[in-house]
């Protein structure tokens, strides 16, 4: 990259940044819902576990809801930085500026990545001394599944934001929605044949899918299967391209409809 790319990345960043710095209760927002849902979660395994060891065993559970936020912090923190530009109404006069949408979507990328840090990390090292489950003992395949979710985050993130572009603020419940669309076919808590055959036809297409059966492989079974990761990558390649040929379709189509300056409800 040359010098100008990375002054207009690096000036994204930094406004970003100061976006954080400026509000504390942004801070404490992004490491605390993982670390509820981490806690919450962590009780109901300790219930189950009496009844269920399997669901229990080597904190499968706990580290499945770990794992599974990271997509779901990935695809917020990314989203939210693009919709404080709408809400500021600053889409406008970011690209009137040089920027180019693809040092944007790093922009974007690299703030989710951080905020996604800052929300998994203290929810992950909590959860050795409550419940004395560390995912942490996963070893190299985390960073794996860990990853895998992030680039899954970032794919839906690419086709939201190109909603938004095209259909304005009024699109944005869709922030919400999307992941949790595809929790039910992700098997996140059980395995892929407790689907009905119609759903395990879906989840096949999923990346996700491919994570947590490896998860379970490696927590379960002590059995690592990198044939599930190079299946759940490849996946992400195809629907990152397909979410990037949303967002640049409908960003030609709001700069020709002029919706960037009117990028309300």
């Amino acid at each position: 990259m040359n010098s100008s790319t990375t002054g207009r990345i690096s000036a994204l960043l930094l406004r970003y940044f100061f976006l954080l710095r400026s509000s504390w209760p942004r801070l404490l927002e992004i490491a605390y819902w993982p670390t509820v849902q981490m806690i919450i979660w962590g009780f109901t395994s300790i219930h189950f576990s009496n009844s269920s060891p399997e669901l229990t065993a080597g904190g499968i559970l706990i580290s499945a809801v770990l794992i599974w936020d990271s997509l779901f912090r990935s695809h917020i923190s990314y989203t939210l930085s693009f919709l404080e530009e709408m809400w500021s109404r600053n889409l406008a006069n970011l690209f009137v500026s040089p920027l180019r949408p693809w040092e944007l979507i790093l922009s974007l990328a690299t703030v989710s990545m951080i905020r996604t840090l800052i929300g998994m990390v203290p929810a992950a090292l909590l959860a050795i001394p409550f419940f004395g489950v560390s995912v942490f003992e996963l070893g190299l395949p985390l960073l794996g599944f860990f990853l895998n979710l992030v680039f899954t985050g970032w794919a839906i993130s690419q086709a939201v934001t190109g909603i938004l572009l095209r259909y304005g603020l009024g699109a944005e419940s869709l922030t919400w929605m999307l992941p949790f669309l595809l929790a039910p076919f992700s098997c996140i808590y059980y395995p892929l044949e407790t689907l009905p055959g119609w759903m395990q036809i879906i989840a096949q297409y999923l990346s996700t899918t491919y994570v947590f059966e490896g998860m379970r492989a490696l927590i379960l079974h002590d059995q690592w299967m990198p044939e599930l990761l190079v299946k759940a990558f490849l996946l992400n390649a195809i629907y990152f391209i397909l979410g990037l040929v949303i967002f640049c379709l409908s960003l030609r189509s709001a700069r020709r409809r002029g919706l960037l300056l009117q990028s309300g409800e």
